[in-house]
């Protein structure tokens, strides 16, 4: 199946009742390029990274855009046989249907065979509001902490909600 593209993102939310705001901007590839943007966008930032174990288990962990993971433990935390490495780009594209840059937990959307762990980081989940790629980066989409949960829902995933930054 194809990748789902933002108009298929925001039918889904709009179908699930989910409010969501979005705010285009120059496309962006590292959080410090899109830290520019934050007076105009309020909530929680995220960064993700795209994982996989020695076993080829997929995990995306989604956390607040400044913080801090050891790489050398987290397998312990979210449950990986053994340390972790960044997945390959075609696993990225192939799984969540997004390029590096635009990786997000929306991309769950196009994960419908559930070969990727979503965990997101615990203190991210304390703001009202999670924002994200709305599977391209050139905009910021903006969802409720809850919303984000039933979306994740819908699309089959049941996020660890786990404290992996340090």
């Amino acid at each position: 199946m194809p990748a789902r593209t933002q108009d298929d993102l925001f039918a889904c939310f709009d179908a699930l009742g989910i409010a969501h705001s979005t705010k285009r901007h120059p496309p962006v590839f590292t959080v410090a390029e899109s830290q520019s943007l934050r007076d105009q966008i309020p909530g929680g930032h995220t960064k993700n990274l795209f994982l996989k174990d020695k076993k080829g288990a997929y995990f995306l962990v989604t956390l607040e855009e400044d913080a801090v993971v050891d790489l050398k433990s987290i397998h312990t935390l979210i449950g990986a046989s053994g340390r972790v490495s960044f997945g390959r780009p075609e696993a990225l594209m192939e799984m969540l249907g997004v390029i590096p840059g635009a990786v997000t937990v929306f991309a769950a959307i196009n994960d419908s065979d559930h070969r990727v762990t979503i965990v997101l980081d615990a203190p991210l989940m304390a703001h009202d509001v999670i924002n994200g790629h709305p599977l391209m980066n050139d905009a910021t989409t903006s969802v409720g902490r809850e919303d984000l949960l039933v979306f994740l829902a819908h699309t089959g995933h049941t996020p660890l909600v786990l404290k992996v930054s340090s």
